[in-house]
């Protein structure tokens, strides 16, 4: 865009900070800890976790293990690390392979981890954009005990999926992965960073989600809020040896009923407030779409849990240039109204890369009076784009 100087906008910096009304969009890994989640952690029962002796942390993974009714839990310092030990546990034999989405957060972000600390080579498949793959080439893809290729032990299903926008993945295509692996004799992990929003989009109880899975990890750092922390569920043979293999990954935590503790309150706190994020994603969703813009729009019907992807239509136009000009207050926006009622002009900052999208996420955080600020902002924003590049 060519009115980007200083003179004409207002850059957001920390020394300004105060001036602006700032809507922090980028990811539910800004969520902090609720009142009720700190005063927890401060009066926290505490014991040294690596002998099983922290009450807090107990607790947290009996109570985890029975809401999705596995027998066991454990509690590690990230959901990385989560993906990373069921891997090693459930490949454990050398030569074995992984297959993955190609947008999983398991082959995207965590450093190829499975590769290069546990030896296990990932394969991936073609995410579908409701975040599913095809069986079919599944099927083909599978390779047993031919003496040149590696033996495909484990699959990886990701719920909600996030670079798909926090798709619910469908139970009857989970249904059919299981038939395909029990005949395989392939291992299902899921790696449900957000399954809380799955199991409430889908209004279903978490066992239902969770049956055909060997293994399944939550986060509870992201949109339940807590500071640190994701929680691995499975059979107990399961997590005995994750436990172990926790020790060797740096993990193996001692007075950590401090954290735990945060956790049991976004069980019981957060996780039945995640319809409101929903809703709050889905107001969010609507005003834009509302706006019938050529430029920059978002699927409604396919919005389904607290992640929005707004997608950019004008290959003229980045990702980059509208997360860019969401935190810029122009004089000419503020004299249109586009301020809070103390009169600060409003910043939204939302997640972009190479992407042909920007994303938003909507966690506890963020009130109906963040959304409404933010949909002020971004309807001015957007009619902004489509003067400039009219189509």
């Amino acid at each position: 865009m060519s009115a980007n100087n200083v003179s004409t906008f207002d850059v957001f910096t920390e020394k300004n900070k105060n001036e602006f009304y700032v809507v922090d969009l980028r990811s539910d890994t800004i969520s902090r800890p609720t009142l009720k989640m700190r005063q927890a952690m401060a009066q926290a029962i505490v014991g040294d976790d690596v002998y099983g002796e922290d009450p807090t942390v107990n607790e947290l993974e009996k109570i985890s293990a029975e809401i999705f009714q596995k027998e066991a839990a454990l509690f590690v310092p990230s959901g990385t690390m989560a993906n990373l030990l069921s891997v090693m546990v459930h490949c454990s034999r050398r030569g074995t392979e992984a297959i993955v989405g190609d947008l999983s957060h398991a082959f995207l972000y965590e450093q190829g981890g499975a590769s290069h600390i546990a030896g296990v080579h990932i394969r991936t498949i073609k995410n579908e954009k409701n975040g599913t793959f095809s069986l079919e080439e599944f099927k083909q893809k599978i390779r047993s005990y031919d003496q040149h290729e590696p033996i495909t032990a484990l699959v990886i299903v990701e719920n909600t999926h996030n670079m798909c926008g926090g798709k619910v993945i469908p139970l009857e295509w989970i249904e059919e992965l299981s038939k395909i692996c029990k005949e395989n004799q392939i291992i299902m992990h899921m790696d449900g960073a957000r399954i809380f929003n799955a199991i409430e989009a889908l209004k279903v109880t978490p066992d239902k989600i969770a049956k055909h899975f060997s293994s399944l990890c939550f986060c509870l750092s992201k949109g339940l809020s807590a500071p640190v922390g994701s929680i691995l569920v499975g059979s107990e043979s399961f997590i005995k040896e994750a436990r172990r293999l926790r020790k060797a990954l740096g993990g193996g935590m001692r007075q950590v009923g401090i954290l735990a503790a945060a956790g049991l309150v976004a069980l019981k706190e957060i996780v039945p407030q995640l319809s409101e994020h929903h809703r709050r994603t889905y107001k969010l969703a609507k005003a834009i779409d509302n706006l019938k813009s050529s430029n920059i729009q978002v699927d409604l019907a396919t919005v389904q849990t607290n992640i929005l992807l707004i997608h950019i239509t004008n290959k003229r136009i980045l990702a980059s240039d509208l997360a860019k000009r969401l935190v810029e207050v122009s004089n000419k926006e503020k004299t249109a109204g586009v301020c809070d009622d103390n009169g600060r002009g409003i910043i939204v900052k939302v997640s972009s890369r190479d992407w042909e999208f920007a994303r938003a996420v909507i966690y506890h955080d963020i009130s109906d009076t963040d959304i409404d600020l933010s949909i002020k902002k971004f309807n001015y924003v957007i009619q902004e784009f489509d003067e400039l590049f009219p189509r």
